[in-house]
């Protein structure tokens, strides 16, 4: 089973090969403990920039029954930043992923777009685009699934 300490220091290719075989799932509803994920960083530098990531800016998102999210920011949790959710073609490989779709909600954000697939029991894999350029990942956890969690 993959965990979420297994993502933050996967390189981009196991990351990409996971999004690949994995399934879209089911949206979440509530909220999600996220993560950002430094491939580049190498296994210790990657740890320690999600850390900094996760304790001064992004910590997640909250997902709403109806088609809606936000993101969680900074140590506050404060909700910002909203989305749609819906199923959709993942702009890697054309197959079922879950798009969180920014640019009819945000001005700021417009041009970004996350695509999630389940990996694991409570446990998602998001891939970052920017202006339709891959630019990063992230993981969403179930934080009340404890199995996949950093501990």
């Amino acid at each position: 089973m993959t965990t979420e300490a297994e993502l933050l220091t996967s390189d981009d290719q196991r990351l990409e090969e996971l999004f690949r075989k994995s399934s879209a799932g089911e949206i979440p509803i509530g909220p999600m403990e996220g993560r950002a994920v430094f491939p580049v960083a190498g296994r210790a530098g990657a740890r320690l920039i999600t850390s900094l990531v996760n304790l001064t800016a992004w910590r997640g998102k909250v997902f709403s029954p109806d088609g809606y999210l936000s993101n969680r920011l900074t140590a506050m949790d404060i909700l910002s930043i909203v989305a749609t959710v819906g199923p959709g073609p993942s702009r890697l490989d054309d197959q079922e992923c879950i798009v969180i779709d920014y640019s009819h909600t945000s001005l700021v954000f417009a041009g970004v777009r996350d695509e999630v697939r389940q990996v694991g029991p409570g446990l998602y894999l998001g891939l970052i685009w920017l202006a339709g350029r891959k630019i990063g990942w992230f993981t969403l956890r179930d934080p009340a699934n404890a199995e996949n969690s950093n501990a």
